[in-house]
């Protein structure tokens, strides 16, 4: 086959992918699959570069960051919702349409809407002529936007070129948002890179469009849906419910729960149904659109200065609760943030109960005059991260005073530093018994170096009484010594404290032994340097290989590195140009950690690659960690949940809901027995 026959039928074959993927949410190939066919056009192209067009998928992801933004301006304004905030309010709408409808409507007739989840993101643009995107933009004053059409080709759900689109220039309207299993993972990587996470996944998308990098959009798994066709001089459709089938149609993602109902108590019933059911959805909603269907009486209604008035956004009532704000207290984290919190009398909030909730930093305690003392509000952000909102402030007691940072450390008594350019104070001390007990636990924590049974309680000790000081040190412990520490027990809402004992300090040291095997990727990751998160860590031990050469990679080089931006690079460099951070490697090394990554295994004995596992229950016989790295070293991949993708479900003792679903999809399953055959434990 010629290269741009191949090159052509690639391109067909990745745009359907990409479409079951985010437009119809059902996959016909593997993750590993898809990349596969990506990566052969790369090759072709790489080879042939006159046959690389702007519409090529392989375009998306740029190279460099953009210098700024610039602005433009939309085909026709973007108009606000008038919102309404309890069903009277939706039944007052209602009233308005059908007065406002006149001889198009007969009075026994009843008004059809089309409802809508409401997606709580950043609204955009997009703008394709002749069927290919040749532009983003947000929807800034709803006249002009800002031009971020490098960040929108990143995003694998908006298409860059239509399946039958239209001849000439349309805009399609609809959202950015960020799911929310990216936008957990996005603030774990945050939080281990020492960075504040995200409030809310809007608020993580609206910053992330905002970005100039479009490696770094692309890294963040944003998505998209689409509502409203604009066609200039032109109208879509007669329906507003056949133009969202005409844009799926195109291949452009549509939310799938929208509906058509017939007359406000279908209308009211939808509302309430998603009012209780949102938690079930991947992305956060705070309401339903609600619009009319016919497009010639969305003309006669017509519009006020600011709002449609054949269109109104319900919003669901936010989860809020009101308590005591007892005080700020400020944590330190194991590169030494100094981070605000606030104390909270317990309140049931959304089925939980709040007692501790963040407040980011000094200058928003600040703007938003936060004392101790004060009555607060406080809400569930997202619906899912509990939030400090405002002060009650005629409930403020009269001698309340507001709240200053500590100018030194409480728990190493240093002065406080604020690097320049930056909002976060930090300690100094690199021997702070704060930021080495944070430090210590985040090393041992699962994801990084998984040593099993060294906990808050333990690391406490060892730090207090002197007998770790830094990593290296734990790999010096002995088991006599180990075995006099304490461990803390609760019985009957009690905390009891016993002696460790041989028994139980026999097994951490196994643990710890255990750890000096481990990839080198857990390594890198857990010795905590700022910026770097699991991914990284992880590309970073591919890319190097061993520390010998991860100490000597040049700036340039940890650029080049895949999930390494310039930020991560500079940080790297500068915890490795630190003397004493690269002795504790080397001790590290010397103590028999782990400091290599093996070769890549030849094709032939990876079987698994395309392959796609799903783990459940608890397995006797080895660790979740142990199988999952026996996956990957073969070749496969392991996700949390079961869908029509996964190759197979492998059940351990106890199995719950994945168990039922596979059935339900017909999904393969392995005992333990069974996958420990496949893998040839």
């Amino acid at each position: 086959m010629d290269p741009l026959t191949r090159i052509q039928r690639l391109r067909d074959e990745i745009r359907h992918h990409e479409e079951r993927y985010y437009v119809h949410h059902d996959p016909e190939i593997t993750d590993d699959a898809f990349d596969r066919l990506l990566k052969e056009l790369e090759a072709l192209e790489r080879e042939h570069p006159d046959l690389v067009t702007p519409d090529s998928p392989t375009q998306r992801v740029a190279g460099r960051p953009v210098e700024g933004f610039t602005t433009a301006e939309h085909l026709q304004p973007m108009l606000s919702l008038d919102n309404a905030y309890s069903e009277e309010e939706l039944g007052a709408f209602h009233e308005r349409v059908r007065r406002g409808a006149g001889p198009l409507l007969r009075e026994d007739t009843p008004v059809d809407y089309v409802a809508e989840l409401k997606i709580d993101g950043l609204s955009i643009a997009l703008t394709y002529e002749n069927g290919r995107l040749v532009r983003g933009v947000t929807r800034g004053d709803g006249v002009r936007g800002e031009d971020v059409t490098s960040n929108v080709r990143v995003i694998r759900a908006v298409p860059l070129t239509l399946r039958n689109g239209p001849p000439g220039l349309i805009e399609v309207r609809g959202e950015i948002y960020l799911p929310r299993k990216a936008f957990e993972r996005v603030n774990r990587e945050r939080e281990d890179g020492d960075e504040a996470p995200f409030a809310n996944p809007r608020n993580a998308a609206a910053g992330t469009m905002r970005n100039l990098d479009p490696a770094l959009v692309a890294r963040r798994g944003l998505s998209a849906f689409v509502y409203q066709l604009v066609v200039p001089g032109a109208r879509e459709r007669e329906h507003h419910a056949e133009t969202l089938e005409l844009l799926q149609a195109w291949g452009l993602p549509v939310e799938p729960h929208w509906t058509r109902c017939r007359g406000i108590d279908e209308l009211l019933a939808f509302c309430r149904k998603w009012q209780e059911a949102r938690q079930t959805l991947d992305f956060d909603t705070d309401g339903v659109v609600i619009k009319v269907d016919d497009l010639a009486l969305r003309e006669r209604l017509g519009a006020t200065a600011k709002f449609p008035r054949w269109a109104l956004a319900f919003k669901f009532p936010a989860q809020q609760a009101t308590t005591i704000l007892r005080r700020i207290d400020v944590n330190v984290g194991r590169t030494g943030a100094v981070t605000p919190f606030a104390v909270l009398e317990p309140v049931r909030l959304g089925g939980s109960t709040i007692s501790l909730a963040t407040l980011h930093n000094e200058q928003e305690i600040a703007r938003r005059d936060f004392r101790e003392g004060d009555t607060v509000i406080i809400e569930k952000g997202g619906d899912v991260i509990p939030k400090v909102v405002k002060p009650i402030l005629a409930n403020r007691p009269p001698d309340s005073q507001p709240w200053v940072m500590p100018a030194s450390c409480p728990f190493c008594g240093s002065a406080l530093q604020k690097p320049e350019g930056e909002v976060v104070w930090r300690c100094p001390n690199t021997s702070c018994p704060a930021k080495i007990r944070r430090g210590l636990e985040h090393f041992a924590s699962r994801r990084a170096m998984n040593i099993e049974g060294l906990g808050e309680s333990l690391v406490d000790q060892l730090v207090s009484t002197g007998m770790v000081r830094d990593f290296a040190d734990l790999y010096q412990l002995d088991s006599k010594t180990v075995a006099n520490l304490t461990s803390v027990s609760l019985r009957e809402g009690r905390e009891l404290q016993r002696r460790l004992g041989e028994k139980s300090a026999a097994k951490l040291m196994a643990q710890i032994e255990r750890s000096r095997s481990n990839e080198f990727w857990r390594l890198i990751f857990g010795i905590g340097m700022r910026h770097v998160g699991e991914r990284g860590a992880q590309a970073l031990a591919r890319a190097y290989r061993s520390l010998d050469a991860l100490v000597d990679a040049t700036p340039d080089s940890l650029e080049r590195v895949p999930d390494i931006g310039p930020v991560v690079a500079r940080s790297v460099r500068e915890f490795l140009d630190e003397p004493q951070n690269r002795e504790l490697l080397y001790r590290l090394r010397e103590l028999g950690v782990n400091t290599v990554s093996p070769d890549e295994a030849p094709a032939g004995a990876r079987p698994l690659v395309g392959k796609t596992f799903v783990l459940t229950g608890a397995f006797s016989t080895l660790t979740r960690e142990e199988a999952q790295a026996a996956i990957e070293r073969l070749g496969g991949k392991v996700v949390g949940s079961v869908s029509r993708k996964t190759s197979y479900l492998v059940v351990g003792a106890d199995a719950g809901s994945k168990l039922e679903k596979a059935a339900r999809l017909g999904v393969p399953t392995l005992s333990e027995d069974e996958f420990k055959a496949l893998i040839m434990v």
